[in-house]
């Protein structure tokens, strides 16, 4: 994902509810905002196995689905990619059940169905703004830690790569180059 591109997932299990969001987006997203990639999932699972191969910008989740409610897909989102911002949209306004959406997945905005686009619009770029603030923050406090000493600079460097790629699960960090690597393992595919 290149800082221009704003990468959302939005998940509902009504394929017309995912074009209609998908329609109103590509209308209202100002061009100066940056490039648009939507992905939509009728399935939570399918939705839950993007986040663990790419870095969203923001989810958008309807509140029922059948294979799980919205605040518990939303709820997982925030412990794959905790940055991410999560949007849920809902018929329901119980103030017990905005409570429990906020409580338990930190969701940024609840939206009532149907969605007024330029409300949509807001919600989705306050999210983005928030996640890019959010890692810049993260970057400027491993800064200042690497300065005063209280981690590496190759730890900060880690963090961040953990933060920006949630694919990559281990990175192996050596200060030998390639041909010390190399001879650092004699017994892997070699004949004494």
């Amino acid at each position: 994902m290149t800082p221009s591109e704003i990468s959302i997932v939005h998940i509902d299990d009504e394929s017309s509810i995912l074009s209609a969001l998908r329609r109103a987006l590509v209308r209202v997203w100002p061009a100066a905002s940056g490039n648009l990639k939507l992905r939509s999932f009728t399935s939570a699972a399918a939705a839950l196995g993007t986040l663990l191969t790419e870095p969203v910008d923001a989810v958008i989740c309807d509140y029922r689905m059948p294979e799980m409610d919205g605040v518990e897909l939303l709820r997982r989102v925030r412990e794959l990619q905790p940055h991410t911002g999560r949007i849920l949209l809902s018929g329901a306004t119980d103030l017990s059940f905005l409570l429990h959406a906020v409580n338990q997945a930190a969701v940024a905005r609840v939206l009532r169905k149907p969605w007024v686009d330029e409300e949509l619009l807001e919600a989705v770029r306050n999210c983005v703004a928030l996640r890019r603030l959010q890692l810049e923050n993260a970057d400027l406090a491993d800064q200042v830690r690497v300065q005063r000493g209280q981690i590496s600079q190759q730890d900060a460097t880690l963090r961040r790569y953990g933060s920006l790629h949630p694919e990559i699960t281990e990175i192996i960090c050596s200060d030998q180059g390639p041909a010390e690597q190399e001879d650092a393992w004699p017994s892997i595919g070699r004949q004494p």
